[in-house]
């Protein structure tokens, strides 16, 4: 049940750090690495690497909070003519 409301949350946002998701799903960073790591295998999420969004001279958050995800099923989602509802829009023409 929380995997599919992590991807849901993924899906609809396209990216978010772990700790919003935390946030969001009432769960703890440490909870959802597992989950994150299983969508990330399935090739459904990916890890965006780069700088936190506080900056490289920040020190002060866990890097594996402000770790950033993005929903990697989006571009392929919105290829095959899938809507936000899950319904397939109409094609041209």
């Amino acid at each position: 049940m929380m995997l599919s409301r992590l991807s849901t949350y993924l899906r609809e946002r396209r990216r978010a750090s772990v700790a919003d998701m935390a946030l969001a799903l009432e769960s703890t960073p440490e909870a959802l690495g597992p989950m994150l790591d299983t969508l990330e295998r399935k090739g459904r999420v990916r890890r965006i690497d780069g700088e936190p969004g506080c900056g490289s001279t920040c020190c002060k958050c866990d890097p594996a909070t402000v770790a950033l995800y993005e929903w990697a099923g989006a571009a392929a989602t919105q290829a095959a003519g899938v809507g936000r509802s899950g319904a397939r829009q109409p094609g041209p023409g």
